[in-house]
């Protein structure tokens, strides 16, 4: 593994900090040339509690939430928002999503516990996985979720067993794969065909689970579900979706006299993460989806069923961020200019797996322009070890505190401890105060499991 080429063409954008738009997180501000968020000073933050140092605006955070319920149900009386934990997961964040009145995805039986260590209520839990072991669904069925989204065969068996074995019906969706291509990157797309995931519509695959799943004991065949995939910008794919879907409910109630009640469309909806970017808004896309299932309930004659969506990045990138301190800077001229931090792939693996792209500044010296372009590598033993990749950063200098932006979605939670490193804390900033949510681990916490 190794970086793309240098791209010289670059050049520096001479904007300061709070030029950056939409990539910011809501309550940034830059007083006497640092950069505050929720009232806090993320310079002696970092110095403070250390880095490398996962943060939180948890007025953005709450307000992306109060955004999804307003929009979606100002457009459909019967919308229920389900936060997608495997975006962004702790303790914290889980009473954040009950306060706010939004319910559940987990999609392993550690996200599971975590919910329920908190009194998370289970009815509310949607359980998601391509292959969910037998213990995870036991823990899922006899802790009491709501749904379990049914992904195979040999899945639906095992559900039927082991509530059974429990004496209950558990209630269940079917994952339906419905051939819907959206632009985005080739790992992130989860719902064309050729997917590991669900069932597909192909040679009529996916009525016949939906017969099978209607003629077993011991669920209950509720609703379907169905994933396009992540990051998407073009709302077009959403309301292709859609349709597909109402009309697959249509077809099954046709073929086997069955009106399922609850479709969920999952998430994907796209956010900034340069200052380029223009993705559509919560609104926005509440209105186009809510509008899609409207007309092809109408086309239909299908009941309005009750409408879910599984927002994850949208709600916690933007008001995520991670702070470095800069250890080291090596100049190579006419190739590049690295800036190392004391982080990199174990704390955000995405800049290795898909070359993503960040936004970055000095929080120190937040208010001068960014006029370098430079590579914010890491401190692993990978030549592809980097958090950004060619962007604009101020003039740098050893103990400098960068702050890289829109890292709230999947940096947390594809964490490694690669080279030993100790996965950072998580901080949740507001009014002035941060609040340590989770700490930051320590060497004895890496080889705590190991026994001689």
């Amino acid at each position: 593994m190794s970086l793309p080429a240098s791209d010289l063409s670059k050049q520096p954008d001479h904007r300061t900090t709070m030029d950056l738009g939409l990539v910011l997180p809501e309550t940034a501000e830059v007083r006497d040339g640092r950069l505050f968020v929720g009232g806090v000073d993320l310079t002696d933050l970092a110095r403070t509690e250390g880095t490398a140092l996962y943060v939180f605006d948890e007025q953005h955070l709450r307000h992306q939430m109060e955004a999804y319920v307003t929009a979606f149900r100002s457009q459909y009386l019967n919308a229920d928002i389900i936060y997608a934990s495997k975006a962004f997961l702790n303790k914290a964040v889980v009473r954040i999503v009950e306060e706010e009145g939004l319910c559940l995805d987990v999609s392993g039986g550690g996200e599971l516990a975590c919910a329920l260590s908190v009194d998370y209520p289970a009815a509310r839990v949607f359980v998601h996985g391509n292959n969910k072991t037998p213990r995870e669904l036991e823990e899922a069925i006899s802790a009491g979720v709501g749904r379990i989204v049914v992904d195979s065969f040999d899945e639906l068996d095992r559900v039927s067993k082991i509530a059974g074995e429990h004496g209950i019906t558990q209630e269940i969706y079917l994952r339906i794969t419905p051939g819907v291509e959206a632009d985005t990157h080739e790992y992130i797309k989860t719902g064309c065909e050729d997917s590991k995931f669900g069932f597909t519509m192909k040679d009529g695959f996916a009525l016949a689970a939906v017969g099978r799943a209607l003629s077993t004991p011991n669920v209950h065949l509720v609703g379907l579900h169905c994933h396009i995939g992540s990051q998407i910008f073009k709302l077009d794919p959403f309301a292709e979706a859609a349709q597909v879907m109402v009309a697959f409910l249509d077809q099954i109630r046709t073929e086997y006299s069955a009106t399922l009640g609850e479709l969920d469309l999952g998430g994907g909806l796209g956010i900034a993460y340069l200052t380029d970017d223009q993705p559509a808004s919560v609104q926005e896309f509440a209105q186009m989806l809510c509008g899609a299932v409207k007309d092809a309930c109408g086309r239909h004659d299908f009941p309005l069923p009750r409408l879910l969506v599984e927002p994850g990045r949208s709600l916690v990138a933007n008001a995520g961020m991670t702070l470095y301190t800069v250890g080291t800077i090596k100049e190579l001229p006419g190739i590049r200019t690295f800036v190392a931090v004391d982080g990199g792939m174990s704390d955000n693996i995405r800049t290795a797996l898909y070359h993503a792209d960040y936004e970055p500044t000095l929080a120190n010296k937040a208010d001068q322009p960014r006029t370098q372009i430079v590579t914010l590598c890491g401190k692993h033993c990978e030549s592809g070890d980097a958090v950004v990749l060619d962007m604009p950063l101020q003039e740098a200098e050893v103990g400098d505190i960068v702050c890289v932006f829109s890292t709230g979605a999947y940096n947390q939670t594809m964490a490694s401890n690669y080279n030993g490193q100790p996965r950072p804390g998580v901080a949740f900033l507001r009014d002035g105060h941060a609040k340590m949510v989770t700490r930051r681990e320590t060497y004895e916490d890496l080889y705590a499991r190991d026994t001689l």
